[in-house]
């Protein structure tokens, strides 16, 4: 069972993506900003974050660049989702694994969720 992360400050998308990932076999675990994201994968390091780019008290971009300095966490594959384009998100931002453009179709994501985890 994988561990996914999911960090967004709207919390239609949280629990939308926890009942969708929950029934896909994946434990998923929520935060509402960045800095909840680094409490919650200290407490269990996650297999794959989903987080959005922008969002209250620490950004996606802020998020990326802690979890690239953190030896336990540096090679979690990330996720970045947002309505900002992605050649600005891949400017502005460390790198991530996966551009997902919101609004987002559900089981598009559920592949893309699928293709990053079938290593693990």
């Amino acid at each position: 069972m994988a561990v996914v992360l999911v960090v967004d400050d709207e919390f239609g998308i949280t629990n939308l993506l926890e009942d969708v990932l929950s029934d896909e076999g994946h434990r998923v675990i929520i935060a509402s900003n960045g800095k909840e994201a680094l409490e919650r994968a200290a407490e269990e390091r996650p297999d794959l974050v989903l987080t959005d780019y922008m969002m209250p008290v620490m950004d996606g971009a802020t998020l990326l660049q802690a979890m690239a300095a953190n030896p336990d966490l540096k090679d979690v594959q990330v996720a970045m989702m947002s309505s900002v384009p992605e050649a600005t998100l891949r400017a502005r931002c460390p790198p991530f694994s996966v551009y997902v453009m919101k609004p987002f179709k559900i089981f598009a994501l559920v592949d893309i969720v699928a293709g990053l985890l079938a290593d693990k």
